[in-house]
């Protein structure tokens, strides 16, 4: 068994692929691009946490731009995996039957706070898994009041339209802190 993190598929949007610059044709190229990115990634056995919007709207006869008549069940129902689903602020327009707002969750020796929208971010602890930002930014030190907290994107817009696994998002966290580190160092080498 493993344990995948991913956010924003938002299956059955088709607004999205503009306005996230999506690379797929049709709402259905990238629905079945998504799912298939899932399925190889992803066994029947595993764990996925995902950090919200997962489908989008169910409205009936799915308007152009505003979703498809596929509830979440539906689209839960052709993915691999036990899904944790983490609420989204598109959530609320779908049938995903979610209650979990933020998690933390304890992996290895680390405690990380799984929230779908950075602004809430938690800064007891050093980093949260965070959706929303879909392809704005990979990672992002964000200061609360007197402390700071990492935030990193784990939308499939910034992780090539796939899960990942906690071991692929440290490791692009630890090269990412060592360019922060690397980089502080050198401005206060300057002064």
């Amino acid at each position: 068994m493993r344990y995948w993190f991913t956010a924003d598929l938002h299956l059955g949007h088709d607004n999205i692929r503009t306005y996230c610059n999506r690379p797929f044709k049709t709402l259905e190229e990238m629905n079945n691009i998504l799912i298939k990115n899932w399925n190889f990634r992803v066994k029947e056995e595993d764990i996925i946490f995902h950090v919200g919007d997962f489908c989008f709207k169910n409205s009936p006869g799915g308007k152009k731009g505003e979703g498809v008549p596929i509830k979440a069940k539906e689209w839960e129902s052709k993915l691999n995996g036990k899904i944790i689903h983490i609420k989204g602020n598109h959530d609320k327009n779908n049938s995903t039957k979610t209650i979990i707002e933020r998690l933390t969750i304890r992996y290895g020796n680390k405690y990380i706070n799984l929230i779908h929208n950075p602004s809430y971010v938690n800064i007891d602890t050093e980093i949260n898994f965070v959706g929303h930002r879909h392809n704005n930014w990979e990672i992002k030190r964000i200061r609360k009041g007197n402390g700071f907290t990492d935030a990193i994107n784990v939308g499939v817009d910034v992780w090539n339209f796939k899960p990942v696994t906690f071991e692929e998002i440290m490791k692009r966290y630890t090269k990412w802190k060592k360019e922060l580190e690397s980089g502080f160092k050198e401005i206060t080498k300057r002064t």
